[in-house]
């Protein structure tokens, strides 16, 4: 088996050697590993430090292009390659890449098809309580919108099967991590979690610039994901919600009329109409969100047979000369 290790980068000529130098370069179960380092737009000498320590495979950006981004180029790049597993991890020396043996054990026993590491948010020094309680809920909602048990859904420590990357696709350009937890979960994907300890900070996060954004952007990435694979929940509510509140005006104004007092809330009749109105579209939007989903697992099947095709071709051998 033959594993990738990427690493996104955008100025990380100081920590990448830390990396590099604690990456196995011997792991049950894998015949080949290499590594392949992303470069997001670098203007300091992290492609040098990285030739420097052996790196052969690069992806190159002009221009800084954001994590996501870097994350799909680097696996199809890793794909183009051959890889039966990819694992993905920070050039800030953030995880200990010596779990990386541990990582992929379970996709080479054939018991997972992604593999997160769970840096145990608790146990993070330089995490403030608030910070904390942000993961452990931004983990409850991917795991509620996903279907999943994962202690630690933010964690960029992962490892994933050829397989699992034929099915994924990253539609966001902030970050990668939730939304293919959420894609994973709706596409039945077997998912195992390991825990580490992360290494002592080296910098600050260049991923947001506070911690509002962060929440913001997530949040965001969260909502759209989950209704690209559960329209019919987010808008169901939504439709019931508003129905409810439509039906009770007009409970309160049979109540007054029967009360004799009906005739100076007619007001209530107005109310009443316009919440039910939302409640008609929130319906129809369901609708049609369901269709589109429909409509984009569609789509998600030919891009899986386009990867198929793309990829797959590079890992026949060549028997043109045995004939």
């Amino acid at each position: 088996m033959k594993l990738v290790v990427q690493i996104p980068c955008l100025n990380e000529e100081e920590t990448l050697p830390r990396v590099l130098s604690s990456i196995p370069t011997a792991i049950a179960g894998i015949d080949e590993i290499v590594v392949l380092v992303i470069d997001d737009g670098c203007t300091d000498r992290t492609v040098e430090v990285a030739r420097a320590h052996g790196v052969t495979e690069f992806v190159r950006h002009h221009r800084n292009q954001g994590l996501a981004r870097s994350f799909t180029d680097g696996i199809d790049h890793a794909l183009g390659l051959g890889a039966d597993i990819v694992v993905n991890t920070d050039g800030d020396n953030q995880y200990p890449q010596e779990r990386i043996a541990d990582l992929v054990q379970p996709i080479v026993r054939g018991e997972a098809d992604i593999v997160v590491a769970d840096r145990q948010v608790g146990l993070i020094d330089h995490f403030s309580p608030s910070k904390k309680a942000l993961q452990r809920l931004g983990s409850s909602v991917v795991n509620l919108a996903a279907r999943t048990e994962l202690p630690d859904a933010a964690s960029g420590f992962r490892a994933y099967s050829r397989e699992s990357l034929m099915r994924l696709n990253t539609v966001t350009r902030f970050s990668y991590c939730m939304e293919t937890i959420i894609q994973a979960g709706n596409k039945n994907l077997a998912i195992a979690s390991i825990p580490v300890l992360t290494n002592p900070k080296t910098r600050e996060s260049r991923l947001f610039s506070s911690t509002r954004q962060h929440v913001f952007r997530s949040s965001a990435a969260i909502v759209r994901a989950y209704v690209m694979y559960r329209p019919y929940v987010i808008f169901g509510l939504m439709a019931g919600l508003f129905g409810l509140l439509g039906v009770a005006p007009y409970v309160r104004y049979a109540i007054l009329t029967a009360l004799g007092e009906g005739g100076g809330h007619v007001q209530s009749l107005l109310v009443g109409a316009a919440l039910i109105v939302m409640s008609s579209l929130c319906l129809m939007l369901g609708i049609i969100s369901d269709l589109i989903r429909t409509n984009r697992a569609l789509i998600e099947t030919n891009l899986e047979h386009t990867k198929r095709a793309r990829f797959d071709i590079l890992r026949v051998p060549d028997t043109a000369g045995m004939l």
